[in-house]
Order: C-alpha cells, then structure tokens, then sequence
C-alpha cells in the first residue's frame, strides 16, 4: 500500500532577487514497510518537500496525500499517523532524555502505562538507558539525534519523516542509526528521508535524486548504477591541477571529483581514447574503475544544468 504521494510539487519562495523556486513538480512515493530516499545537496528542496508532507507547508500547486489522506485537511488523523524529525535541533536542551520523551508523551496523550512501556523500549533501542538523567543540551550530536528519533517513534507512528537525521553525527553513531531504521522499516512502517551523502542514498530501498526542486532519476540504487551508461575512471600520474584543468576543457568529460590522492572522472560513452590522448603529453593515465552513486549524481546534475 502507498504511504505517500506527493504529486506535481510546486513551491515558490519570495526573495529581493525574484524569488527562489524550492520544488518544481516534485513527484514520488513512499510504500508501507519501504525506506525512501530523497538525496540531494544544500539547496536541492528536500527540506520543502519534508515540510510539505508533514502539513507545515502549503505547496503553490500539486497534492500530497499520506495514508490517503491530505495532511493539512486531514487533521489530528494524519497528524498522529505522523512521526517527524526535523534537521533543526528540535528538543528541550534544559530538559533530561527523560524529561523530553515525557514531554511528548504528554503532547501525543500516551496514557501512562503504554508510555512506560514504550519509553522502556525506546531507550533500550537507542542505547540511551545509562543517559536517561543527562540534559539534552548534554549529549553528543549522536545521542542527541537518536534521542529526537525515539520522541518522534513515542506514539508509533506509521509513517516517519526524517530530515537529514545523520548531519552531524560520528560514524558509530550513524550506523546505529540505520540500524534502527531498518528494524522500524521490517515492522511495516514508511520511512522518507532527505539526505546529501551518496553512501547512505545506497542503503534506501528506493531513492529520488533531486535537484533544484526536480526529480532528476527515480529507482532502486542499484538499478539506477547498474543502468548507467557513462563510463567511470581515476586518474594517475601528472601534476593534479594541470590534469583539472585539461579535463574540463573537453566535452567529452561528464564530470570530475575527487578520489583520495587521485582524480575520478567520468567520460561519455567511447570517448576515452580520446581523453587518454589528451592526458597523455601530461604523464596521466586513466585506470576503468567500477560506477557509483556520486557518478551517476554528479552527470544527472550536469545534464540539467
């Protein structure tokens, strides 16, 4: 069953320069018992789209359904199918973890023993158990994210919004957080969330590549590399600036990043004799590497540029 739809998103914000266009025509889905990734950079309109799905924002045009139901219109029957967790820090800093999640247990009207219960849950979950006493403003970036995560869970919701939820986490931390993910996503629950790293686009069952508002590519991370038809290499030898900046004087070039010590490029199809014979006056040699998902969003990024 669908979870969500959003459908046709259009989403002007007014600015002294002519305005600022978040989302245009946004599409896309999220079924029961599946994690979907919006993935983007800074500025791509995922935020505008969480918002959107979660009701705090009106879209100019275009529909957003969850569970069927529209998310503004739909009131406290959406609202409380709904678990959100913002990219902004959300929580009380002066409050403890327990304080918090009593806080909202309160807010969703959780009698007592289910809240005991799921608060119990919850804190055994996140690992947050020896913490339950240390303020908010107290925690690490981690701890303080998977204490968000466990108050926007308190009243189970079917559907769980998250806005970038690892920005700003260590990587023990991060993967913890996936973890509880994947177990949520096993019970059936919907999970869309809006990320800019390409690593965590590949664990999603689905993702949607955005850019400035639009829907650039939309499938299963897999597909979507294995079906890529661009050819991927890195680069040795030669001095890397010269190397730079010969590469971006060919058309033939895709895109450019780097790749540790050495360059990744990403070439036309049957263009790479072609660029081999330009690097090679500069000692540079091009080595077939293996695509990945930066690959594919950094040419879906240059095509609609």
């Amino acid at each position: 069953m669908i979870a969500i739809e959003a459908t046709g998103l259009m989403r002007r914000f007014p600015s002294a320069s002519g305005g600022v266009q978040a989302l245009d025509g946004l599409s896309f889905s999220v079924n029961e018992g599946e994690l979907f990734g919006l993935v983007g950079p800074d500025g791509a309109g995922k935020t505008t789209a969480i918002r959107a799905v979660a009701g705090l924002l009106v879209p100019d045009s275009g529909s957003v359904a969850v569970l069927g139901r529209d998310p503004i219109k739909g009131g406290s029957e959406v609202r409380e199918s709904l678990g959100l967790m913002p990219q902004q820090y959300s929580l009380y800093g002066d409050l403890t973890v327990g304080e918090n999640l009593r806080f909202f247990g309160q807010l969703f009207c959780i009698p007592k023993a289910q809240f005991t219960e799921r608060q119990r849950r919850l804190l055994h979950l996140t690992r947050l158990e020896p913490f339950v006493g240390r303020r908010a403003d107290a925690l690490s970036g981690g701890m303080y994210k998977k204490l968000a995560l466990a108050c926007a869970l308190l009243h189970e919701p079917k559907v769980l919004l998250l806005d970038e939820p690892t920005n700003g986490v260590d990587p023990v931390s991060r993967r913890e957080l996936w973890e509880l993910l994947y177990e949520f996503v096993a019970d059936g629950m919907a999970v869309l969330l809006s990320t800019p790293y390409m690593d965590e686009a590949e664990r999603c069952h689905r993702v949607g590549l955005v850019h400035h508002g639009r829907l650039l590519a939309l499938g299963k991370p897999s597909t979507l590399v294995r079906e890529f038809d661009h050819e991927p290499f890195e680069i040795t030898g030669g001095v890397r600036e010269e190397v730079d900046a010969v590469l971006r004087g060919l058309d033939s070039v895709r895109a450019i990043s780097p790749a540790g010590a050495r360059l990744r490029v990403v070439l036309r199809p049957g263009t790479r004799a072609e660029v081999a014979r330009a690097l090679d006056p500069l000692g540079a040699t091009l080595h077939v590497t293996r695509a990945d998902f930066e690959d594919l969003y950094l040419v879906r990024v240059s095509e609609a540029a």
